[in-house]
């Protein structure tokens, strides 16, 4: 829809191809149904939350940072806001607004929305002339590719760019979960189902016990294991199931010391030397995550606060400053929110977005082989990759 936005203001007659009855309907999905459209940083922040092929996107977010995502939106009709960690959400909660204000301004813009599948980009000589769908053919001297990558594909993102790109003769990396849940074994996942952690921190160790990935903020106990944002951001870094073995290592409390921490404890239990150990552990942690410290720590549920001796206070504050999940491995690929993967970024020119082996053809969006953490980050690839595909493919024509 950028993509197409941008090359219509130009000036130049565009067809948007759309396989769904009504386009954008991924937006919908994002940010849990509220659109978190970009993050309210610099370029090189957002390039920083690029774990794979951020140097390929250094031009587009140069030209279409943020700032001027925000301002674009605005101007549409969209009032934003922006909340915690930097991203920016509609102020009506809505994704529909947002595609709502990309929709009529396709509108306004002459663009003309055909539903069609496109199966095929039609070629000369390495030249590009139009597109064949599975319903007609269009002519055309400029095609951008813009069809998503594997990841929720009821959403019609199936794949159909990596097929189109590769029979023209383009590599594609084979796609895999980016930003993805993780399955846990055993029951205390499910033990725990629904529970939500704030402030607290994760790390990722592999099987030699190399941190890859440490931040601090929000997570998700749910039936087949971890989830929430901290856990979708650790995915990107655990790129190699089948050889590595990962870990997920929570601190419940770390803005604590182990120091300030084993005072904490000392003080709860002594305060409290007749009540049971687990009400005592309800002012230390959530109800539903008291039997899973007990149990991993070795205490007893029911014995007394002042029965608790050094050794097992000891492996309470190991339990609470690392408590530990082995990774199974990811959930189903269709069930990412992004996708790691896709066409060569060195077959594609990063300042305009064009194919290096075939004139006249561009790529956009997830379609490439780049992703990015959650926060809106991923969107603003989005959009930075199609202004910059729909600016370059009318200088072709012009």
């Amino acid at each position: 829809m950028l993509a197409a936005l941008t090359a219509a203001q130009l000036g130049v007659p565009v067809i948007l191809l759309e396989r769904n009855q009504k386009v954008g309907r991924k937006l919908y999905i994002t940010g849990k149904g509220r659109c978190n459209l970009t993050n309210d940083c610099s370029p090189e922040e957002v390039l920083a939350n690029v774990p794979r092929n951020s140097k390929f996107l250094t031009s587009a977010v140069t030209r279409f940072p943020p700032i001027e995502v925000k301002d674009f939106f605005r101007d549409l009709g969209v009032p934003l806001k922006t909340e915690r960690g930097h991203r920016v959400f509609p102020v009506s909660d809505k994704a529909a607004d947002v595609v709502d204000a990309l929709f009529f301004a396709l509108r306004r813009a002459g663009v003309e929305l055909v539903q069609d599948r496109a199966r095929e980009v039609l070629t000369v000589g390495g030249v590009v002339r139009g597109v064949r769908g599975e319903r007609g053919s269009y002519a055309g001297s400029a095609v951008i590719l813009a069809t998503g990558g594997a990841s929720y594909p009821l959403t019609g993102s199936t794949g159909d760019g990596y097929a189109m790109a590769a029979a023209m003769g383009h590599t594609i990396l084979p796609p895999k979960a980016s930003l993805i849940p993780l399955v846990v074994e055993g029951d205390e996942c499910p033990s725990m189902q629904g529970l939500s952690l704030r402030n607290v921190a994760v790390k990722v160790k592999n099987e030699k016990g190399k941190v890859i990935f440490r931040e601090q903020g929000e997570m998700l106990f749910t039936h087949f294991g971890l989830s929430g944002p901290l856990i979708l951001s650790a995915s990107a870094h655990m790129r190699d199931y089948e050889k590595d073995q990962y870990t997920i290592v929570i601190d419940l409390k770390p803005a604590l010391d182990e120091a300030a921490l084993d005072a904490r404890l000392v003080r709860e239990l002594t305060g409290q030397p007749n009540r049971a150990f687990h009400n005592v552990l309800e002012t230390l942690a959530p109800r539903l995550l008291i039997p899973v410290l007990a149990k991993r720590a070795g205490i007893p549920s029911d014995l007394p606060a002042n029965a608790v001796t050094k050794v097992q206070r000891r492996h309470l504050l190991e339990t609470l400053k690392g408590l530990s999940f082995p990774v199974a491995g990811p959930r189903p690929v269709e069930d990412a929110i992004v996708t790691s993967g896709g066409v060569k970024v060195s077959e594609v020119d990063p300042k305009t977005m064009e194919s290096k082996l075939v004139q006249g053809l561009y790529l956009a969006g997830e379609l490439l082989d780049v992703d990015a953490y959650t926060g809106g980050f991923n969107l603003q690839i989005a959009w930075c990759t199609g202004r910059a595909a729909g600016q370059a493919a009318v200088e072709r024509l012009q």
